[in-house]
C-alpha cells in the first residue's frame, strides 16, 4: 500500500496518542471528520494499522528487570526450530523472540520483577524447552531510549 502524506501524518498523530478522537484528528490534519474516519478504516484494512495497546509502565507493576537472552538450539533443524518457537511463544515473561543471525539462534527480551524471578523463570521455564544449547543472558542497567514509534 502506498502512504501520501496525510496518511503518514495520521499515523503518526495516532502513534503519538491512539485515544485521540476522529474529530482532533480532522482538526490537526484539516480535513472532514469522515475523511480521517475513512483513513483510518483503510489502513486498519490493509493492516498498516494492527492494534491498539495500553502501554504500561514497567516500575508501577513491578515488572522492571529487563534481560536479553541469546538462546543457541542443538541443532537448527526444521523440527527443532518449530518447536522452540512454538513453546518460547507461551512464556509470559518474554515479550519479544527474535530468529537471528550469528553465533546464538535467537534472542529473547524478557521482562520480570527482579533477578530470583529471572533465575525461576531460567530454571523453571526456558531451559525446560528441549533443544536449547546455550543461552547467554544481559541486564538491563539502564534504558536510554524506549520508543514504539516508527517514523517516516
Amino acid at each position: 500500500m502506498l502512504l501520501d502524506e496525510i496518511d503518514k501524518k495520521l499515523l503518526e498523530y495516532l502513534q503519538a496518542d491512539s485515544k485521540k478522537t476522529t474529530k482532533e484528528l480532522s482538526n490537526k490534519l484539516n480535513l472532514s471528520v469522515t475523511a480521517v474516519y475513512e483513513r483510518v478504516k483503510k489502513l486498519e484494512r490493509e493492516a498498516v494499522i494492527n492494534n491498539y495497546v495500553a502501554l504500561l509502565n514497567k516500575e508501577k507493576i513491578d515488572k522492571n528487570f529487563v534481560v536479553f537472552c541469546h538462546v543457541k538450539l542443538v541443532q537448527h533443524t526444521q523440527d527443532y526450530v518449530i518447536k522452540f518457537e512454538k513453546e518460547v511463544a507461551n512464556l509470559n515473561e518474554v515479550l519479544e523472540c527474535y530468529h537471528i543471525s550469528g553465533d546464538y539462534d535467537y534472542l529473547l527480551k524478557v521482562l520480570v520483577k527482579d533477578m530470583a524471578a529471572y533465575r525461576e523463570f531460567m530454571v523453571k521455564k526456558l531451559t525446560t524447552i528441549n533443544h536449547i544449547g546455550s543461552t547467554q543472558s544481559m541486564f538491563v542497567i539502564n534504558e536510554v531510549k524506549h520508543t514504539t514509534t516508527i517514523n517516516f
